[in-house]
């Protein structure tokens, strides 16, 4: 299946958006309780924003399945012509580790929090069953893990924006603009 159009729906629209500010937002939370907050000073307040960071968080794995979803049913508009085709590979690996991140992170924020022994819980409604128990080896995998891939999110995060405002401020192509407006 081909998208002929040059926009993505408006539903691939709003679930990247969506998932952009919550992947975003429990990426800063976390860097900043991972950072600047310490058990032995603020344990409680630590405890509280890790909380909130789990909560948030957890949202992306149900939010990128339906996306997954939505785009294998929904195709994404074809990439300018004016693009390479390595730059066009390029562009779909790219897209294909982003997916990668927004599944590993959270599965491997759940084995983080299931082995240290603490939930899972999504957005302060439900925990996700527990798929492991207290597993301190377990646990000496997933953190630096959890950590690591992170940090390389971020790394790709910051490419994928770039990539998007070189599109449109000096290729001046549709690249930005077919994941912000619908054809009028």
């Amino acid at each position: 299946m081909n998208n002929n159009s040059q926009y993505y729906t408006r539903t691939a629209q709003i679930l990247h958006w969506l998932m952009a500010i919550i992947f975003i937002g429990a990426w800063i939370i976390g860097f900043y309780s991972g950072n600047f907050l310490s058990y032995d000073v603020d344990g409680s307040f630590k405890g509280q924003v890790i909380t909130l960071h789990k909560n948030i968080a957890t949202t992306i794995i149900f939010l990128v399945v339906i996306r997954i979803f939505w785009r294998y049913t929904h195709p994404a508009p074809e990439l300018p012509n004016t693009m390479s085709k390595n730059m066009k590979t390029l562009a779909h690996f790219g897209h294909l580790a982003l997916y990668f991140m927004l599944l590993a992170l959270p599965i491997t924020g759940c084995l983080f929090s299931w082995s240290a022994g603490h939930p899972a819980p999504v957005l302060y409604l439900f925990e996700i069953p527990r798929l492991v128990q207290d597993n301190p080896e377990l646990l000496a995998i997933v953190k630096p893990l959890h950590i690591w891939i992170s940090w390389a999110a971020g790394v790709l995060l910051v490419g994928h924006i770039l990539a998007a405002l070189k599109h449109h401020f000096i290729d001046k192509d549709h690249v930005l603009k077919s994941m912000t407006q619908q054809p009028k």
